[in-house]
């Protein structure tokens, strides 16, 4: 639903001419073919500002108006699953052409959130965890590796970038970002981390079954526990996607012995790597990589970089997370 159309500077003055003289938001908006509502907000706002022009305003103005805007919230509200393309169909059977971008902007904008879908054992789950763990003093936290997976999109957030430009200069290479249709490909990668920095990453090739999250582990973690010095007490956390407790994978951690981080299934915000994802994706966008071999040097040099304040802020807030999923009754959270 769009915005509707504004009247002019001559018509405004008129209602308010109109509404001086005593005559009432129908009878002007008869004479005048407009709506009695559309006559009382210009009249309302008259006797509030003692002027009829509108404000300044600050950058574009929205393509969705606020009664398009509380039918997405009303349909997101009722149907969760709805997707993006779902409510771009609704706005343009209404009469709006919008993008999927704005539909995500207005979304946001009025408080929505992609999450993960929770049944009712993973809202339990996810609940207990912050409960059974509240207390937890944060030295237990320092002793824990996260770890995870992650996409980087070799184009991912280009799209993002702005530059100062001349007229005219639109074109000069210096201003432009190369892209490529279907977003250029991207890699998967495996890391970890500890509150005392960053530890290995590691790029998966192939499909990933147990078997090679095994070798991984075996590769990576192990090196890391030792470049971070854990000591003997250290706790590993893995999520339970099916590759992480296959049984090639329980079956390595038994024989070494490693001591596992009971997890909640559908959890992403109760794990800290997720912030440094974000810091890692948002550095390597600003190098822009141009082809496949880039975004895996990019991210082994900026993971490194990452401070280790960071990393140590992150597990020094983590009860904080727990609170936020208590006092949301074991929904997710922003992480």
């Amino acid at each position: 639903m769009a915005k509707t159309r504004e009247l002019c500077k001559d018509i405004r003055d008129r209602i308010v001419d109109l509404h001086k003289a005593g005559m009432g938001y129908r009878t002007i908006g008869k004479q005048l073919g407009e709506k009695a509502t559309t006559v009382g907000a210009i009249i309302r706002k008259w006797k509030k500002f003692k002027m009829t022009v509108n404000h300044p305003r600050f950058g574009a103005p929205c393509k969705i108006s606020p009664r398009g805007a509380s039918m997405i919230m009303r349909k997101v509200r009722d149907q969760p699953r709805t997707t993006r393309q779902d409510l771009v169909n609704d706005l343009k059977r209404a009469g709006t052409t919008v993008s999927k971008k704005t539909i995500s902007n207005t979304l946001r904008r009025h408080g929505a959130r992609k999450v993960p879908l929770l049944k009712p054992a993973h809202v339990q789950a996810h609940l207990k965890f912050a409960n059974d763990h509240l207390d937890d003093p944060e030295q237990e936290w320092e002793e824990v590796i996260w770890s995870d997976e992650t996409k980087i999109e070799l184009f991912g957030l280009n799209s993002t970038h702005r530059v100062w430009r001349k007229k005219m200069d639109e074109y000069n290479p210096k201003n432009t970002i190369s892209t490529v249709e279907h977003g250029g490909g991207n890699i998967i990668i495996w890391g970890c981390f500890s509150a005392k920095m960053t530890g290995r990453l590691h790029r998966i090739e192939g499909r990933m079954d147990g078997a090679m999250y095994s070798e991984i582990l075996v590769n990576n973690l192990l090196p890391s526990v030792r470049a971070l010095k854990m000591g003997r007490g250290w706790v590993f956390q893995y999520d339970n996607d099916l590759k992480h407790t296959a049984r090639a994978t329980k079956e390595w951690l038994r024989k070494k012995h490693l001591k596992v981080l009971e997890w909640p299934s559908q959890s992403p915000d109760l794990n800290p790597i997720e912030n440094l994802w974000r810091e890692l994706k948002v550095r390597i966008a600003k190098r822009q990589p141009q082809n496949l071999k880039d975004p895996e040097k990019d991210c082994m040099e900026e993971w490194t970089k990452i401070p280790a304040a960071v990393c140590a802020n992150l597990v020094k807030n983590y009860r904080k997370r727990m609170i936020f999923v208590i006092v949301n009754k074991g929904f997710c959270t922003k992480c």
